[in-house]
């Protein structure tokens, strides 16, 4: 590792076989804490390349535990460290396309650089993980949603985890997480903090069999916040949204907050689902899950999907679906 790190500092970069080989090595224990700390510090300091954000991708998905939960499966999760401390936008809008007849495979972890990860907002309303497909796919049939806890399906997360909450800060685990669903769904809407991040995952998705939404709020947030105009990259280029063109009005930051503890994370959640929520935490939330139901083209053009992920929520059949799932 010692002569990596050399290599690295003299701001060399890695070719994608490289990157791969050495991701597999640090989830094989190879190296000492404080040797993987300096690793990941490199990549704090300086940007990502496509061919190591590629390397680092194959590694994670051929040590992950392998699943399979049949086709037209949709993901919605954000790379997270957008520093916002919003409540779970991506994991509510699973929840509302889901309830709207779209199956969604889900793939989360706890915070790290946030107060409360999807893992974190799910576990204390009582979701018991799962690991077993059979499970997964049970909770499919009858939620239309299955969770993949990360940790559960990358053994190589786990070896960094305690690295990762010391740090507290965003790493390069970050920008893999929405990468490496071991599902591989078929649709994935990714929420992503920074510009530049974007662009390496549109080089990198254009590559691969499956559509793909980023998403980017120009303010910084990883997720349509209606703060501000929404930067959205699919496979036919870029558009910038405004919030009237997602017909919904500019809304003002601290009105999303996730809340200071988990626990409070949980309840906000949890009434939105109920129906309780603001105006403005129901709006956030339809606007990313009518994305998302536009991005898998079954549903027809935006307004019919927002229409579709407002029933979803105001009818009860998103919360529904988490019932569904924690009994």
């Amino acid at each position: 590792m010692k002569q990596i790190l050399q290599y690295l500092f003299n701001h060399n970069t890695l070719t994608r076989a490289e990157a791969k080989a050495i991701l597999i090595e640090i989830a094989q224990n190879k190296f000492n804490e404080n040797e993987v700390t300096s690793f990941v510090t490199v990549f704090l300091m300086r940007t990502i390349t496509l061919e190591e954000l590629e390397g680092f991708r194959e590694a994670l998905l051929q040590l992950a535990k392998p699943v399979n939960l049949g086709d037209d499966l949709v993901d919605i999760v954000g790379t997270g460290g957008d520093g916002k401390n919003t409540f779970n936008i991506s994991t509510l809008a699973s929840f509302i396309v889901a309830g709207a007849g779209q199956k969604v495979a889900k793939h989360g972890n706890y915070g790290v650089s946030a107060i409360s990860g999807s893992s974190n907002v799910l576990e204390e309303l009582g979701y018991q993980f799962k690991d077993n497909e059979a499970d997964l796919r049970n909770d499919l049939e009858k939620a239309n949603l299955c969770f993949l806890h990360a940790p559960l399906f990358h053994p190589a997360l786990k070896s960094v985890a305690p690295l990762r909450k010391g740090l507290g800060l965003r790493t390069f685990f970050n920008i893999l997480g929405p990468l490496v669903n071991p599902a591989q769904p078929e649709f994935s809407m990714i929420g992503i903090y920074s510009l530049e991040i974007a662009r390496l995952y549109q080089y990198l998705l254009q590559k691969k069999n499956m559509q793909f939404m980023l998403v980017h709020a120009l303010d910084g947030y990883d997720e349509i916040s209606l703060t501000g105009d929404t930067k959205i990259f699919d496979r036919n280029g870029e558009n910038i949204f405004s919030a009237e063109e997602l017909d919904f009005k500019n809304i003002e930051a601290e009105t999303i907050s996730g809340g200071k503890t988990q626990a409070e994370s949980a309840e906000i959640f949890f009434q939105i689902l109920k129906g309780n929520g603001s105006w403005e935490q129901n709006a956030v939330v339809l606007a990313n899950a009518a994305k998302a139901l536009e991005m898998t083209q079954k549903s027809g053009a935006y307004s019919a999907c927002l229409d579709l992920a407002k029933e979803s929520l105001y009818s009860g059949n998103a919360l529904k679906c988490l019932e569904l799932l924690r009994n």
